[in-house]
């Protein structure tokens, strides 16, 4: 059942809860590199970050290799896979090649990494949406039993960005539905091996933002308060704020 946004000051489209609700029943299964329970801990330790103090220390040093110390952590998560969803959620302008090297070095493959990435900033977005209304996050849901898929798009390879990536033209056969019509952007392709990452993060994309197809709709979409231009307005203030340059 959908989280009850009657308490909000706000009125909220009927679609965004239905939006989140999907993506939590997503969140509790197996995925394609971690099992159900481990996906809702990651969900956990995003929440965790934001109240970490090494998380808070390491963010005002220098360098983040310069602090040592132990995060607050509440899940029985690996240690390297705890610091990645602390770093995502707090430091995440400091991640570099080299970092997501280490992870793979000390056990936490590629593929890992991206998965725990795509849960890690959906989860945020969901949660920073209820903050910004000043209403309590939802709960999290119960794991559901099953082992991860293991699966991973043979056409996926190294060469653009930290991690592996499907070309622009690879969104073929079980990945046709990524980027529909040959449109494709780095933003959706950094999740891309891991097909079902774009797929979850988008469902709640679309209903925080815009979809696919409402990407291509440059004046005012019907079921919006405000149109395109003030929708980017307020995005690239958002992502100024954040340090977030694409």
């Amino acid at each position: 059942m959908a989280f009850n946004y009657s308490s909000a000051p706000y009125a909220i489209r009927d679609d965004i809860p239905i939006a989140y609700d999907e993506y939590w029943q997503r969140l509790s299964a197996p995925g394609s590199w971690w099992t159900g329970a481990e996906r809702v801990a990651i969900a956990e330790e995003v929440r965790t970050a934001l109240v970490c103090e090494f998380c808070q220390e390491r963010k005002t040093a220098l360098s983040p290799n310069s602090v040592t110390g132990e995060h607050h952590s509440t899940t029985t998560l690996p240690k390297l896979a705890v610091d990645a969803v602390h770093r995502i959620i707090t430091d995440q302008t400091r991640i570099t090649q080299l970092y997501v090297d280490s992870l793979v070095e000390g056990g936490i493959s590629k593929e890992q990494y991206v998965e725990l990435a795509g849960i890690a900033v959906t989860v945020f977005s969901i949660d920073e949406f209820n903050r910004a209304l000043g209403i309590e996050v939802e709960s999290l849901p119960d794991p559901l039993p099953g082992e991860p898929s293991g699966y991973r798009p043979e056409r996926a390879a190294e060469g653009t960005g930290f991690v592996p990536m499907l070309p622009r033209d690879g969104a073929v056969d079980a990945e046709a539905d990524l980027w529909p019509n040959g449109f494709s952007a780095n933003v959706l392709r950094a999740f891309s091996s891991v097909p079902d990452a774009v797929r979850h993060w988008m469902g709640v994309a679309g209903a925080q933002y815009l979809s696919m197809r409402g990407m291509a709709n440059f004046g005012q979409q019907e079921d919006r308060s405000i149109n395109r231009m003030q929708m980017e307005l307020v995005a690239g203030r958002v992502s100024a704020v954040n340090e977030c340059f694409y």
